[in-house]
């Protein structure tokens, strides 16, 4: 599974279509605001938050007069900052979680202006990335470690989009 609390279940092995038999658990609403943090907080500032925050709402740290739904809502926001630290406290998942949200954001911004294939594209052997040239005259970037894993690239310059494309 792609996030790491997802528990694989094998009833869905038997129901149906390959396209249905296995799902992905959705990631929590939002890891970085579940610990107070921004995208570009690094490791230190999320592990400390993350610490900060189980302290504040661990199940075991609540008073035993609490009210029946404050303790409830504490789990739950004990779960949810947990979920977030799964995808955030480790670089792959949470580099994984950023190239996804990047993703979601390009589809939001406009449509694909073209498709191409990653050989179609020009390599530069000081950054180690690949790139072509925009309509605008901008750049499409994208590393050569991102272009295993992006399916979409932004212009740096206008807002068109590419779709980067595998062979199979």
């Amino acid at each position: 599974p792609l996030w790491p609390w997802a528990a694989t279940d094998s009833s869905l092995a038997d129901a149906g279509p390959p396209s249905l038999r296995w799902r992905r658990a959705p990631p929590p609403p939002d890891p970085y605001g579940a610990l107070g943090a921004g995208p570009s907080a690094g490791a230190a500032e999320l592990r400390r938050r993350y610490r900060r925050l189980v302290r504040t709402y661990h199940p075991d740290r609540q008073s035993a007069d609490a009210p029946a739904e404050a303790v409830e809502e504490c789990v739950r926001k004990f779960i949810e900052i947990d979920q977030a630290w799964k995808i955030l406290g480790h670089e792959e998942t949470k580099k994984e979680y950023d190239l996804l949200r990047l993703e979601d954001d390009l589809r939001n911004l406009g449509p694909v202006d073209a498709q191409v294939y990653l050989e179609e594209m020009s390599w530069n052997e000081d950054d180690h990335s690949f790139s072509l040239s925009c309509r605008c005259g901008g750049k499409y970037r994208v590393s050569k470690d991102e272009a295993e894993e992006v399916t979409l690239i932004s212009c740096d310059t206008c807002s068109l989009i590419v779709e980067l494309l595998h062979r199979s």
